[in-house]
């Protein structure tokens, strides 16, 4: 029942296994792996047959990654709705994380999300990355390419707990970039994941230079022709050579700040992650604790949005985080409900008071509250 992730197709294994299925048999550089289809959901039986897979991979650290019916469609990407474990190793670890896997349709991120209760798991070999990301495809030829770029695993960017570098490259070739301070990054030590502080002298290098991202954004090209339209990729490098980790279709587009708005002197400023504008109730959250907290039309006000806190943003009416990027999942799961986002706002959760109105400005990545609007002079520097 055990399927090679290269025979993969969406209609047995979902979107994200099919998605990679098809890169494989081009040839694109994806890590090997198989996938356990729809129809071993929650059957014990095809756990035996893990044993023997496993052996033929040389048993080595893998990635154990859902692949639900409606996740990775054109309609939503379901970012960050189901669980995912990396450096898992053993046939004992590896059939408790495709449990894990299967329960978490029963999270309560994912009830109230999904259109269809049945799920493919993705186990599939580890990649230590060096640097790793995400990438968006343009939506026309003419568009660039967005690519984010920070050290260590992929969740860093993924979930925002850093603010990553970010490069545009045109259709020519150009490259343009902003390049960050990584404070974090993300690694494998044996069977766990470390986070570890970035060494003072490389959190303002660049994860990339810009000939690795116009190949980035090559292959992005390619993999969107391939797959039938733009495309938001996760990405990895190892040893100099880059992988590509996921390819879904872009669900919304990414805000582009008009030319002629100005940022008021007085705003704090980020990265713009969500297009549109919203005035509500600042609701700081640092973890789990304060959920109880937020009421609908809050603002929330954090340090980053891990995948669990996803269903908040089907309350609140706006977001603000202290790290991330654009093609992070809290950025792409707000556009998809279409509310303001603002990332990489420095410090946000003890610049912005809890109760106060602030208004968000998700397209020019502006927040105000109202003392600020009476030109108190404050200034977060943001990552544009």
């Amino acid at each position: 029942m055990i399927v090679p992730l290269a025979e993969a197709t969406a209609d047995t294994c979902g979107g994200k296994a099919g998605a990679l299925g098809t890169l494989l048999r081009a040839g694109l550089p994806v890590p090997d792996g198989f996938v356990l289809p729809f129809a071993a959901y929650l059957d014990a039986t095809v756990l035996i047959e893990l044993g023997g897979v496993l052996d033929e991979l040389g048993d080595p650290p893998v990635a154990v990654r859902s692949s639900a019916s409606n996740e990775d469609t054109a309609q939503a990407s379901a970012a960050g709705q189901y669980d995912s474990f990396l450096a898992v190793r053993g046939i004992d670890a590896v059939a408790d994380a495709v449990r894990a896997c299967w329960a978490s349709l029963l999270s309560p991120r994912a009830v109230g999300h999904r259109a269809d209760p049945v799920m493919a798991v993705i186990v599939q070999r580890h990649l230590d990355a060096e640097v790793s990301g995400v990438m968006f495809t343009p939506a026309s030829p003419d568009n660039t390419t967005e690519i984010e770029a920070s050290w260590g695993l992929g969740p860093s960017v993924v979930g925002g707990t850093v603010t990553p570098d970010a490069y545009r490259v045109s259709k020519d070739g150009s490259t343009t970039h902003t390049i960050a301070d990584k404070q974090t990054r993300l690694d494998r030590y044996g069977t766990r994941l470390v986070v570890r502080d970035v060494p003072e002298h490389a959190r303002r290098q660049p994860a990339i230079d810009d000939a690795t991202a116009t190949r980035l954004a090559e292959l992005g090209r390619e993999i969107a022709a391939l797959l039938g339209g733009p495309q938001d990729i996760e990405w990895a490098i190892t040893d100099g050579r880059v992988w590509v980790l996921q390819a879904r279709p872009v669900t919304a587009a990414l805000p582009r700040p008009s030319a002629l708005s100005t940022t008021p002197p007085a705003a704090l400023t980020g990265t713009p992650g969500s297009h549109g504008t919203a005035t509500g109730t600042a609701r700081v959250v640092r973890g789990p604790a304060d959920f109880a907290r937020v009421r609908p039309g809050d603002i929330l006000v954090c340090p980053f949005t891990d995948p669990a806190w996803t269903p908040l943003l089907r309350v609140v009416s706006g977001v603000v985080t202290e790290t991330g990027g654009v093609l992070s999942h809290a950025a792409i799961v707000a556009r998809e409900h279409a509310i303001p986002a603002v990332l990489g706002v420095p410090d946000a959760t003890s610049r912005l008071r809890d109760d106060t109105v602030i208004t968000v400005d998700g397209t020019a990545g502006t927040v105000m509250t109202p003392s600020r609007s009476e030109g108190d002079g404050s200034r977060i520097p943001g990552h544009r």
